[in-house]
């Protein structure tokens, strides 16, 4: 898929949106008692869609409930689902130089947590890898969100998480909700996919790499920097 291309606004309608990061809409969550390292157990088991995934299920996700940055991508790509690492790819890459991080700091799941709107790799379409499967979000973003407490950023990277998360207040097009970023600023940062196929969008949009990525890098590191005081 296009960085550019609207994703119709009914995929994920019936899907709800978390608690800790309740500043998006303010919708309320269900009651979910399950602990999160039994909930992450019963993610990573889930076969509900196998049928459908040309590799298989491997759920890819991480979180602590001491996770302050919520990282919320489409779906792992190919390369992910053979090592199970997140963002083990060229786009995890230019995601981290995008945040000013190492990698050792971005797969600290005591600070970040990496739950895509899809959990497995869907498999390839005409334009790329195919939309993240529809039951997914549904199924597991609520119950995953409601045990960070201690979320303090959410990046929204693509239309398919700009679409759950932002609603109605989620621009025509992606450039345009990505140009809006101040709007949702500081609890929310929404991103483009830091995808190589995505080279030309960023070149046709300098403003992203002056305005944007400076702004993202300061927040990262206020995270980052005020979790190791703490620790």
């Amino acid at each position: 898929m296009e960085v550019d291309e609207c994703v119709p606004d009914e995929l994920f309608a019936d899907s709800a949106v978390n608690g800790s990061v309740d500043k998006l809409e303010g919708i309320p969550v269900r009651e979910d008692r399950t602990s999160l390292k039994a909930l992450l157990d019963e993610v990573r088991a889930c076969r509900a869609c196998e049928p459908h995934l040309p590799l298989g299920a491997r759920p890819i996700v991480r979180a602590a409930k001491t996770s302050r940055i919520l990282i919320v991508g489409q779906a792992p790509s190919a390369s992910v689902h053979a090592s199970g690492i997140p963002w083990d790819d060229a786009s995890g890459e230019r995601l981290r130089y995008w945040m000013g991080i190492d990698s050792a700091t971005f797969h600290d799941e005591s600070l970040l947590a990496i739950i895509p709107m899809g959990l497995c790799y869907p498999g390839r379409g005409g334009g790329g890898d195919n939309p993240p499967r529809r039951e997914c979000a549904p199924q597991w973003q609520q119950s995953l969100l409601h045990h960070l407490p201690d979320i303090r950023l959410t990046l929204l990277i693509g239309q398919y998480a700009q679409r759950h998360y932002l609603r109605g207040r989620c621009k025509s097009s992606l450039t345009e909700t990505v140009m809006a970023w101040r709007d949702y600023a500081p609890d929310v940062i929404p991103l483009p996919h830091p995808s190589p196929r995505n080279t030309a969008w960023f070149q046709r949009h300098p403003w992203f790499e002056n305005e944007v990525l400076p702004a993202l890098r300061e927040r990262v590191k206020s995270q980052t920097g005020e979790a190791s005081r703490q620790g």
